[in-house]
């Protein structure tokens, strides 16, 4: 995502897969590829020069590029900081966080700052009653049992620095009604979760076919095969869960029914960042007359998601802008999950969003 926004900054690529800089959305008042900076927070000290590289070598960043952007990719590397680790409460992480992203506010002069939860897929979180309300998670914070997730601690950081979030992972993320209340009451917009970048995506353009010609789907069955980090936090059955919940759930959405069979993960690393899925559909026709079809996607991951991260920050500074607090409706178009909304239909979701792009402040 950084070597691809230096490369559209510098003219070295065209933005192909960024929605965002299609005819629909021109003159929208979006930030340029120019006026992004990148920073983060990370578990991991391998720098983005090395990771780089590791795309490079699988094909995945062309190599006179990969050159050509090193200085934008040590320019993100100094941003960096420690993420959330274990050793004193949440309360004290979380301070730790806000304080990283006020002073890169603050020290680069940015007009807002937008945080994007791109790290590994995590479990469901277990309930619990300080999940609530914003007072009772704060008081919990402060006790020496951890009581929220990674990425709900990452939330809670941002919209307490005064920072819009977006969960591009099915992690619970701002998804707690405490983070809710919190995002309202500083006047921000979040919006989640779980990108579609593949296999959902075709199924969110597909299921409306089978529904509006009347076709009665019975079974949809899917097998995704994947390698890299993605797939080795997948394999973990608990983390795997909450990307099959994700994936799933849009064609019940959609056909207004359940059907049989569900989405299987495997995680095969010679693939690294490539993934393949299979989907096998049976339907019915007119008569009660049984038909089937199967289609096979094939895709690099890195380059299906880096442009949506580029579009959603653009977008979101944007709804930031417009002072919009809560979840973002119309961003659902990204996500296989869309915090609030119901409505999983591609197009209908892409409508959603050039409306509400198109409404002006």
């Amino acid at each position: 995502m950084v070597a691809g926004a230096a490369a559209l900054r510098a003219g070295l690529a065209p933005p192909i897969g960024c929605i965002t800089e299609s005819p629909d959305f021109r003159g929208a008042g979006l930030p340029g590829f120019g006026h992004l900076v990148f920073g983060g927070h990370d578990v991991t000290s391998t720098p983005l020069t090395k990771r780089a590289e590791e795309l490079t070598r699988s094909g995945v960043i062309p190599p006179p590029l990969a050159e050509l952007v090193r200085p934008a990719l040590d320019a993100a590397d100094s941003e960096i900081r420690p993420g959330a680790t274990e050793g004193g409460s949440q309360g004290a992480v979380a301070r730790r966080l806000i304080g990283d992203l006020a002073e890169f506010r603050e020290r680069r002069g940015l007009a807002r700052v937008i945080v994007i939860n791109v790290s590994s897929t995590e479990p469901p979180a277990a309930p619990d009653p300080a999940h609530l309300s914003l007072d009772a998670l704060e008081q919990a914070l402060e006790g020496d049992i951890p009581v929220l997730p990674p990425s709900s601690l990452y939330a809670y950081a941002a919209l307490s620095a005064g920072c819009p979030y977006i969960d591009f992972t099915p992690s619970t993320g701002a998804r707690l009604p405490a983070l809710d209340e919190l995002a309202r009451r500083r006047g921000l917009p979040y919006a989640g979760s779980d990108a579609k970048t593949g296999e959902t995506l075709v199924k969110t353009a597909l299921a409306p076919m089978f529904a509006v010609r009347g076709l009665a789907v019975r079974s949809w069955s899917g097998t995704n095969l994947l390698g890299g980090g993605d797939g080795a936090t997948l394999a973990d059955p608990a983390a795997g869960e909450s990307k099959r919940i994700s994936k799933d759930r849009a064609l019940a959405e959609i056909l207004g029914h359940q059907v049989e069979g569900r989405t299987h993960i495997d995680n095969v690393p010679h693939l690294g960042d490539w993934k393949t899925a299979w989907d096998h559909i049976t339907f019915e026709g007119f008569l009660g007359v049984r038909m089937s079809m199967q289609f096979t996607w094939q895709g690099c991951d890195s380059a299906l998601a880096a442009p949506l991260v580029l579009d959603l920050a653009r977008l979101m500074a944007r709804a930031h802008e417009r002072g919009v607090a809560g979840p973002v409706a119309e961003f659902g178009f990204f996500f296989k999950d869309p915090v609030g909304s119901n409505e999983h239909r591609l197009h209908a979701q892409y409508e959603s969003l050039r409306q509400w792009l198109g409404q002006g402040a």
